[in-house]
């Protein structure tokens, strides 16, 4: 039986714990609320993390942001970055959502620790984006 939630119940984000850290995917119009929720989300989930790990970051169904969202991003991947991020992997499907992360982790001081993955060209994507995480270690 296929679950569809509630409107309340629905986010436009998901955070997870996994081997390398924190998997978050991100799908449609987010909303600078949404988004806000998303970094007091993460706050809790990143006090739980030890130094350093990394995070994969989906946002192949994403829509570009309005400046109150992308806002709030920046200020959610500065903390993943103060909290012990060492490097991040952000999948991608559209130029224009691609041009506006870019600049926004410029503008948050996390783009030397970030790379970008078309996943409209890169079928392994996911396995892409994991090793590229994986090897900040061996990078370092």
């Amino acid at each position: 039986m296929l679950y569809v939630p509630e409107k309340e119940d629905y986010k436009m984000y998901s955070i997870e714990k996994t081997n390398y850290g924190i998997k978050l995917t991100f799908s449609g119009f987010v909303k600078a609320e949404e988004m806000k929720q998303w970094r007091e989300e993460s706050e809790k989930i990143l006090n739980s993390f030890s130094k350093p790990f990394g995070v994969l970051i989906d946002m192949r169904d994403i829509k570009p942001l309005m400046a109150d969202a992308a806002a709030e991003i920046q200020l959610g991947q500065a903390r993943y970055k103060e909290k012990g991020m060492s490097r991040s992997a952000v999948i991608l499907a559209t130029t224009i959502v691609t041009m506006q992360f870019k600049r926004i982790a410029k503008e948050s001081g996390i783009d030397k620790w970030e790379t970008y993955i078309d996943a409209s060209s890169t079928p392994d994507w996911q396995k892409n984006a994991i090793d590229w995480i994986t090897t900040a270690d061996k990078a370092a």
